[in-house]
C-alpha cells in the first residue's frame, strides 16, 4: 500500500515538539510538556495525563481575577503524543534566554524549563477583558495556534493591534492600550471596537486573521 501518509509519517520521528502538519503538534516526549487540557487527539506509548491548574497560588489568584484562558495539563512519559485546537494553524517559536508574550487562548503547549506568568497589559483596566496574557521567559520552545493563517509584523513604527487578533509579541516590545476617538467608527473587524493594543520599540508582533472562534449561543 503507498501514500504520502506514510512517508510524513516515517520522516517525523524526531524528538521533542515538531508540527506533524500545519494543524497538527507531535511531542516525542521523554519526559513532561505542559499543555492546554483538552487539546490532545492521540498518543502512542506510556502516557500520563495529570491536571497542572494555574501552577502557583500566584498565578492562580490573578487566572481567576483576570479570566484569563490557560487551562494546563502536564504530560509526561514516554512516547508520541499529538496535540490539535479545532483545527487551527500550529506554529513553533523558539525563546533563547529571551521574553515571549503570547494570549493565553492561543497557547497549545509549551516545555516545562521555561518561566511563565500572567500579567497584564500596562495601561489597561483592571476590569478590561482580554488584556491580561500569558509571558514565558528562558530557554524553550512554545507552540502556539492560530485562528487562520497569521501575519508577523516587524514593528520599527508604533503598530496597533485589534486585542483578540494580536496572538504573541517579543519581550522587547512596550506594549499599552489605545482608545479611539471616536468609539462609533467601524475600526477593525468588529463594530465600534474602541480599544486596541498598541506597540512600539524592536521587535515582532503576531497577528492572527481572526478574532477567535465565536463564542457558542446561549442554550434554551
Amino acid at each position: 500500500m503507498r501514500s504520502e501518509l506514510f512517508d510524513r509519517a516515517r520522516e517525523n520521528s524526531r524528538p521533542g515538539m515538531t508540527l506533524q502538519n500545519d494543524k497538527m503538534l507531535r511531542v516525542g516526549l521523554d519526559g513532561e510538556v505542559l499543555a492546554r487540557q483538552g487539546s490532545m487527539v492521540a498518543y502512542q506509548g506510556e502516557i500520563d495525563f495529570s491536571y497542572e491548574g494555574a501552577g502557583g497560588i500566584g498565578r492562580f489568584l490573578k487566572k481567576s481575577f483576570s479570566g484569563e484562558g490557560l487551562p494546563l495539563m502536564r504530560v509526561t512519559g514516554r512516547g508520541d503524543v499529538f496535540l490539535a485546537k479545532d483545527a487551527w494553524d500550529i506554529h513553533l517559536i523558539d525563546l533563547e534566554e529571551d521574553a515571549l508574550t503570547v494570549n493565553g487562548a492561543n497557547v497549545l503547549a509549551f516545555e516545562t524549563g521555561l518561566t511563565w506568568d500572567i500579567r497584564r497589559v500596562e495601561g489597561a483596566g483592571m476590569m478590561s477583558g482580554g488584556l491580561f496574557n500569558t509571558v514565558f521567559s528562558g530557554r524553550g520552545r512554545v507552540a502556539v495556534a492560530c485562528h487562520g493563517s497569521p501575519v508577523l509584523l516587524n514593528v520599527d513604527q508604533p503598530t496597533f493591534v485589534d486585542t483578540d487578533a494580536a496572538v504573541a509579541w517579543s519581550g522587547s516590545l512596550r506594549a499599552g492600550v489605545r482608545r479611539t476617538m471616536k468609539a462609533g467608527a467601524l475600526v477593525g473587524r468588529g463594530s465600534g471596537e474602541a480599544v486596541q493594543l498598541s506597540f512600539e520599540g524592536q521587535g515582532f508582533v503576531l497577528v492572527q486573521a481572526s478574532e477567535g472562534a465565536p463564542a457558542p449561543a446561549p442554550q434554551g
